[in-house]
């Protein structure tokens, strides 16, 4: 089985503007496509309040032939095309989708953050967890947030094996990033999120990347858009994860990054496991 996720930064640009950026994404669209996974879980798809238009859903047509899709978004009083993930599987697979709430601070169960599909054998669910933004003005919320995405997947797992993706906006270790000295206290890697991460894996689950590769360094999914150098030089972050219930860690084959060739941002990560979707 093979899944694949990506924070793609505004699927909406992606998939209607002819900006360079766009058109960069769209080829690592390409790229994703011709890995034909079973299940495609995007972030920051940043799509209209009432969902796909009419010219969105043409494109998704023509780019992801074969799958079927499901969508979050933003909706009031949250900002409007803000956030939003988006789940596309393979048409031959029918997998009850839940939309859920997690009881968070200020908008946060508004923002379309997480959506989870029940395969029958196991839950895929996938996050787009709040930054803790500009001058950590929202950490407090952030730690609320981690704890009750926990409970949520903890809760989860005690039902069935659990697989969880996402851009979960934190670099767990000092290894997870080509600057930790520097960024002690920038948001996503701040000790207050590193921790929140911490126990979440402590309730049950396996960083897949970490699992596979080990201690490896200079591995990262996410460079940042601002310094224009940040991805020539590597100076990234690994802030994108693919996480198992412990207990199938043994099936794990594969947790990777894809190349996203010169675009700066996020990668997609690849996840290959061995277990077999209910049709």
């Amino acid at each position: 089985m093979r899944l694949i996720s990506w924070n793609i930064d505004s699927l909406n640009a992606a998939l209607t503007s002819d900006s360079n950026r766009a058109v960069l994404s769209r080829e690592v669209i390409d790229t994703i496509i011709e890995k034909d996974a079973d299940v495609i879980a995007l972030q920051e798809t940043k799509l209209p309040r009432k969902g796909p238009s009419k010219k969105h859903m043409e494109h998704l047509a023509e780019y992801f032939k074969g799958y079927s899709y499901v969508w979050r978004n933003s909706q009031e009083p949250a900002r409007k095309s803000y956030a939003g993930t988006m789940f596309l599987y393979k048409d031959k697979y029918s997998p009850e989708v839940f939309y859920p709430e997690i009881d968070v601070p200020d908008t946060m169960d508004l923002e379309g953050r997480i959506i989870t599909l029940d395969f029958g054998e196991f839950y895929l669910t996938q996050v787009y967890t709040p930054n803790a933004g500009s001058g950590l003005k929202r950490l407090k919320e952030r730690q609320v947030w981690d704890e009750k995405y926990a409970e949520y997947l903890q809760n989860l797992d005690k039902e069935k094996v659990v697989l969880a993706t996402g851009d979960y906006n934190v670099a767990h270790k000092e290894i997870d990033l080509a600057h930790p000295q520097n960024n002690r206290n920038s948001a996503g890697f701040t000790e207050e999120e590193r921790q929140g991460f911490t126990n979440l894996l402590d309730k049950g689950f396996t960083d897949t990347f970490r699992h596979i590769h080990g201690d490896v360094t200079d591995v990262y999914s996410w460079w940042a858009q601002r310094a224009k150098t940040s991805k020539i030089n590597n100076s990234g972050w690994r802030i994108d994860y693919w996480l198992v219930s412990d207990r199938i860690a043994d099936k794990i084959v594969k947790s990777e990054m894809i190349d996203s060739g010169s675009r700066q941002d996020h990668t997609p990560i690849l996840l290959e496991i061995d277990l077999q979707l209910e049709k």
